[in-house]
């Protein structure tokens, strides 16, 4: 039986709908995408690998000077804005380049632009100090490449090539080490921002803008403009020793076994002889799973005789998720990976987005030929879309993610197959610290008093649930309304002291948004550091509804 609203977790009988012209666009969205939005995607990869190489000869490895002239730029913009008749600020980056799903309703209304695309370098690499300096537009892809060259890589390093470091903090940055070190804006030390008068701060955790520092992340370029960003590297090896465990049983079972991998029952959670470099889970079925762990080890140790070596992020190897399914029929085994594949390895497939994209793309014959050209970049999908398509995903497909304590993920495994019933479901754990000083996401009150495995005095233990792709009553040509799925999702985390991940499609009223998040530090920086009235507010810019002249009024008090 379900917790969710006393519902059992059988599929559950709904009316049919007839097949529309939007079905058909998208079933059969493969024929343009093959010829068309795969070349372009492999060109446009080409094109920015080239052109960080030829601005390096043009104009020599970037420093810090050059970095201060790119932040000049966006001081000059701001400061051209005329408060009284511009509207409000906002980056001129265009919507379809970015990659949440939702339509970015705050791009199509009145605002001033500020351009941060020149914002892409690395400054700086310390290997002493274990530090690195990157702009806001610098994506994973760059970042991996540049350290791992040095036997260093971020704390937490987002799977995907194409997020940037001012997304991940901003928005939303987590990976499978998250259980040890946090969100990525956890391992991030010092951020550059330009204010709404056009005055840039460099603040840290004990600085004179600490109190910015720590209001930064999850604000979505509402405080200020990112332009600056430094953060942890740590050492590792050239190695992922990878185990996948399968799940065979029911949610909870599921739910526990995930827990038990990297959450001692015995408290000992800073014991890294006890707990994995990195942990996620893949949920099947509601009946099956694939728990993966993965700990850092040497070439030598990876080429000792026995052990297995997959590259597993060849073109022509089977997607990371089809790959860890095997261990469903031959139980578990072992695996060592090479550090910078495990790293990107749900890249090629966007995790199994891409099986939606291109049905065949795992198909051995596709990826030998063809496998080079994946992924499909995803802003360029997303240019080819009009409103009707943008709309059927809001309505026909999931894309969700739940932050939940560790203790409730049973429950919201059983709240999401209720609600979404689509497969498969992610799970990554990551610490989240408690600050007690009013920031958008805490851990649970007084948790402390009554610690759970994975959780210590300074930090709790949660997961990101995360529900991509079709979901089964759709599959099934069965009524299902997304906008509401996403309400009743919504409501249930608000109850449950949990949070929606922002990059999607968000269906609370503010004053719904404002029971979920903590309003108190980011209010009062909006307030002291003059971004009312000149930037958008983090609601008016995640929220889906149409921007009128009224809203865009209201946020302008905000």
């Amino acid at each position: 039986m379900s917790s969710v609203e006393g519902t059992t977790m059988e599929v559950r009988k709904r009316e049919k709908r007839p097949p529309s012209f939007a079905d058909f666009i998208v079933q059969f969205r493969w024929i343009y995408v093959v010829p068309v939005v795969l070349p372009f995607s492999f060109l446009f990869y080409q094109y920015k690998s080239w052109q960080l190489t030829i601005q390096r000869l043009l104009h020599g490895t970037p420093n810090e000077q050059s970095h201060l002239e790119n932040i000049k730029k966006v001081q000059k913009r701001i400061r051209e804005r005329k408060p009284g008749s511009d509207g409000l600020i906002c980056t001129a980056r265009p919507a379809w380049l970015g990659v949440a799903l939702r339509n970015s309703e705050h791009k199509r209304a009145a605002r001033f632009e500020v351009e941060l695309g020149h914002l892409s370098s690395i400054v700086w690499i310390d290997k002493e100090k274990l530090l690195m300096k990157v702009e806001p537009m610098v994506c994973m892809s760059q970042v991996s490449h540049e350290t791992l060259k040095l036997g260093l890589a971020p704390a937490v390093l987002p799977e995907l090539d194409d997020l940037t470091v001012g997304g991940v903090i901003n928005g939303y940055g987590i990976e499978g080490s998250s259980h040890i070190y946090g969100l990525f804006a956890e391992t991030c030390t010092a951020f550059e921002v330009v204010l709404a008068d056009g005055t840039v701060v460099r603040c840290t955790k004990d600085n004179e803008y600490s109190d910015l520092f720590k209001a930064i992340p999850w604000s979505h370029g509402s405080l200020g403009l990112l332009v600056g960003v430094e953060f942890k590297l740590i050492p590792v090896k050239e190695y992922m020793r990878v185990t996948f465990t399968p799940v065979h049983g029911d949610l909870k079972k599921i739910a526990q076994v995930y827990t038990d991998s990297f959450c001692p029952r015995d408290l000992d959670q800073d014991n890294p002889q006890k707990v994995p470099d990195f942990v996620e889970g893949i949920v099947y079925t509601k009946n099956t799973a694939v728990i993966t762990t993965g700990r850092y080890a040497t070439k030598a140790e990876a080429k000792s005789k026995g052990n297995k070596i997959n590259a597993l992020g060849n073109w022509y190897k089977p997607w990371f998720h089809i790959h860890a399914e095997q261990a469903l029929k031959n139980g578990e085994f072992v695996e060592y990976v090479p550090i910078r594949q495990y790293y990107h390895r749900h890249t090629r497939s966007l995790y199994w987005e891409g099986g939606l994209i291109v049905p065949f793309g795992n198909n051995p014959l596709f990826r030998f030929f063809l496998g080079w050209l994946m992924p499909p970049k995803v802003s360029i999908l997303k240019m080819t879309q009009n409103d009707a398509i943008r709309n059927y995903y809001i309505q026909r497909h999931a894309c969700q993610d739940l932050l939940v304590p560790q203790h409730k993920v049973a429950e919201s495994l059983e709240l999401c197959h209720d609600v979404f019933e689509t497969y498969p479901v992610w799970l990554c754990p990551h610490r989240l610290f408690k600050m007690r000083c009013g920031t958008m996401l805490d851990a649970e009150k007084d948790y402390e008093k009554n610690k759970q495995p994975g959780d210590t005095d300074y930090a709790q233990m949660w997961t990101d649930v995360g529900v991509w792709g079709v979901p089964g009553p759709v599959l099934r040509q069965e009524v299902w309304d997304g906008v509401e799925a996403t309400k009743s999702m919504e409501r249930w985390l608000r109850e449950n002291n949990s949070y929606q991940c922002l990059y999607a499609v968000v269906e609370q009223t503010e004053e719904e948004f404002w029971q979920m998040f903590d309003p108190t530090l980011y209010t009062a920086m909006r307030k002291k550091y003059g971004a009312e009235g000149a930037f958008m507010s983090v609601y008016y810019k995640i929220s889906n509804t149409k921007k009128t002249p009224e809203a865009i009024e209201k946020d302008k008090n905000l």
